[in-house]
């Protein structure tokens, strides 16, 4: 264990020099993929061992110079926060001891960690967390993976049993064209085929119409098909628009429809007063996917799904007796068999130990800071020349400029020309019905608006070229 504890320190090292260090970093890797190929080749052909005090320094090196930092304070591009220190702690934690968390008597304190923290998330979306269930996924694919599985499960008959071939007609879910392509690839897996999802062309300002909506719903009906979910946004991942959520509830209730909201990044909106209004609704939803690892700032990968059906969510994916899994605690679920997983790690750890360490106010406090730098940051787009192209009272700001309309040059150019210069990351995205534009999210609880001088900046000389 000496030998351990030595390692350890220089690891503990290794993650404090980041994190002192990462201001003055280059936001893109220096590295190619060609060269950290080489590199591979050349020091591990894995005919002899390598220590680990020689191993954990090279590797080190290699992230800090091969990967883009998107825990860096001018990474404005996807949801990919900085991290707390409680996360990182939890993450070591269940690596030493390794809990397995397929039966809940295997690991009922990792268990019951998990349900704590997920009953208080549940209980700040709406709803009642005696009657609701929750898990932890991978991510957000995974979690809206799984609440379409469960909505097959609720609203077509004999979908556990006999699969879609038991469908009376065949199944389709509905969603806008500013959904996650994550349902398409779901439907795709799940052998509906992705031409189950029905994509109805979102209205102006990026939303799903709640009438748009209820006649596609309709339509679908009148021409053979079988409408089970209808899927709503809180938090559009190109530009942050949330949808009409108490009227698409009253669509999805009407129309005899499973809702979900997919609220993998705007879910943190319901941690912070000020906020919490946009979020109207969500406790009207069926299901909602909400991922920790986007705002809530934890290690990557932290999805979660939140449902007020807890026997649909049984039915989807319990498969009885299985002959070999241990025995279950009476009132504890068994992960496995609540869950599409079945071998789990302790994934809820670092979300436990982050929302304790910050408490209620720190998280409001984190999320309400950004929103606030995503409202600095249209000012000083807009007193710089550009145009801001979206709503949306969350920190993502799409933008584009005169030069950039005219296509000269193109949203992507800037943006490959700002991710080459190495000071800020950001991208392109294209919007609505076509429109191309730049892409600035806040994600991190480091970016101050010393940072934003330095993207407006940064943009301003790309279009220039």
């Amino acid at each position: 264990m000496r030998g351990m504890r030595a390692e350890l320190e220089r690891l503990i090292a290794e993650i404090d020099r980041f994190h002192e260090e990462i201001r003055e970093l280059p936001v893109t890797p220096r590295l190619s993929s060609a060269e950290i190929r080489g590199r591979l080749a050349e020091r591990y052909d894995f005919t002899r061992p390598v220590q680990l005090g020689e191993l954990l320094p090279d590797v080190a090196d290699l992230l800090r110079s091969g990967i883009v930092h998107v825990t860096h304070p001018r990474y404005f591009g996807l949801f990919n926060p900085s991290v707390m220190e409680a996360g990182i702690a939890a993450d070591g934690l269940v690596a030493a001891y390794n809990p397995q968390l397929a039966a809940a008597s295997h690991a009922p304190a990792g268990v019951e960690l998990e349900r704590h923290v997920l009953r208080f998330l549940a209980s700040r979306l709406g709803f009642d967390p005696d009657n609701a269930t929750a898990s932890f996924t991978s991510g957000g694919a995974e979690a809206n993976h799984s609440a379409l599985v469960v909505a097959l499960a609720a609203r077509v008959p004999g979908f556990v049993e006999d699969g879609v071939r038991a469908a009376p007609a065949p199944p389709v879910l509905v969603a806008s064209s500013e959904a996650h392509d994550s349902f398409r690839k779901a439907a795709q897996v799940c052998g509906l085929g992705r031409e189950a999802v029905r994509v109805v062309p979102a209205a102006e300002d990026l939303t799903l119409d709640p009438r748009a909506a209820r006649a596609a719903l309709r339509a679908e009906r009148a021409d053979g098909r079988a409408p089970f979910l209808l899927v709503a946004t809180a938090g559009t991942t190109a530009a942050g628009a949330i949808d009409p959520l108490p009227a698409l509830a009253e669509v999805a209730r009407e129309e005899g429809v499973w809702l979900h909201v997919d609220a993998a990044w705007g879910g943190a909106v319901a941690l912070s007063r000020r906020l919490r209004p946009h979020l109207a609704g969500i406790e009207l939803a069926d299901s909602v996917t909400w991922d920790a690892h986007k705002w809530l700032s934890v290690p990557m990968g932290a999805g979660m799904l939140f449902c007020r059906h807890e026997e649909a969510v049984r039915r989807a994916f319990s498969l009885g007796e299985t002959g070999y899994m241990p025995g279950s605690i009476a009132g504890l679920p068994d992960p496995y068999a609540t869950t599409m997983q079945w071998s789990r790690r302790l994934i809820g750890l670092k979300v436990f130990m982050t929302v304790a360490a910050l408490g209620e106010a720190g998280l409001e406090a984190m999320v309400d800071a950004m929103t606030e730098l995503g409202e600095e940051l249209r000012r000083r787009l807009g007193a710089a020349g550009f145009r801001i192209a979206n709503r949306t009272p969350l920190p993502l700001v799409c933008f584009t400029h005169p030069r950039l309309e005219r296509g000269d040059p193109t949203a992507a150019e800037v943006a490959a020309r700002v991710q080459a210069g190495g000071r800020a990351w950001i991208s392109s995205a294209r919007i609505g019905r076509g429109t191309d534009v730049l892409r600035a999210c806040i994600t991190s609880f480091r970016t101050t608006a010393a940072d934003l001088e330095v993207l407006v900046d940064e943009v301003s000389r790309a279009i220039v070229g």
